[in-house]
């Protein structure tokens, strides 16, 4: 599956927020969208998924405009992977996995063997599925992400976007999660991820879009875009990169 985004820009009331991001993607490509904060990164996801559509540009899924592309279908293409959120009820871990595939589901209907077979297998994937009848909101942050990426993957569809999936993960989880992403990317899935963690784009990703405040977004890959004077332009500090045994490493000058 190809994404194809041209020439994108969009306006909050008047003022621009994002400005003229063109960048393709295909199967197997993990992207992180890196940036300071109010510089567009959640807006292009919204705007990806169909939330918005007051746009100027477009936005291809295999050549098919996605403003002509139903939200059924959108479903089918493309996986939503929220921040971590503590749901109001207790759904159990299987439960949450299978609303993920209610287009799957005809209305008023119970998920059959086969929904279910395939969320359990979801969760086998991430290695939580010993969690299934686990209440959801009682998990860790982590194994919460996790069965969100599992139902992600229930969903069947090839494209997950995934909106700072680590924010509220301690330091190992972050890891654990990010190789988690980085094998279904492997396995041919398109990521497109925003994170604030230029380190985590430097460690896991194929490919990095930066968003700047001022001055055209740079794309390529983390080798290629991120220096010390990107670092500088996007967050106003200093770094410096150490290389080790495991690959560079960035280091804020404080």
């Amino acid at each position: 599956m190809k994404l194809q985004v041209e020439h994108l820009s969009c306006r909050y009331y008047g003022t621009p927020v994002l400005r003229d991001i063109s960048f393709d993607a295909e199967s197997g490509d993990f992207i992180s969208v890196i940036g300071p904060n109010g510089v567009g990164k959640s807006t292009l996801f919204r705007c990806i998924l169909n939330f918005l559509q007051d746009y100027e540009g477009t936005i291809r899924l295999d050549g098919r405009d996605t403003k002509e592309i139903s939200p059924r279908e959108m479903a089918a293409c493309i996986a939503y992977i929220p921040q971590i959120h503590r749901p109001t009820f207790g759904y159990s871990v299987l439960d949450t996995v299978l609303m993920g595939m209610a287009r799957q589901i005809a209305v008023f209907s119970r998920p059959g063997p086969g929904q279910i077979r395939d969320a359990e297998d979801a969760l086998r994937k991430m290695g939580v599925l010993h969690l299934k009848e686990r209440d959801f909101a009682r998990l860790s942050g982590g194994e919460q992400q996790l069965v969100l990426i599992a139902r992600a993957i229930a969903q069947k569809a090839q494209i997950l976007v995934m909106d700072e999936p680590t924010s509220a993960l301690d330091y190992g989880n972050q890891y654990r999660v990010l190789k988690q992403i980085r094998d279904l990317s492997q396995e041919g899935y398109l990521v497109l991820l925003s994170t604030h963690h230029p380190q985590h784009a430097l460690q896991f990703s194929s490919r990095v879009l930066a968003l700047r405040k001022d001055g055209p977004p740079v794309l390529g890959t983390p080798a290629q875009i991120l220096t010390p004077e990107l670092i500088q332009d996007l967050y106003g500090i200093r770094a410096d990169f150490l290389k080790t045994e495991s690959g560079p490493v960035i280091i804020p000058r404080i």
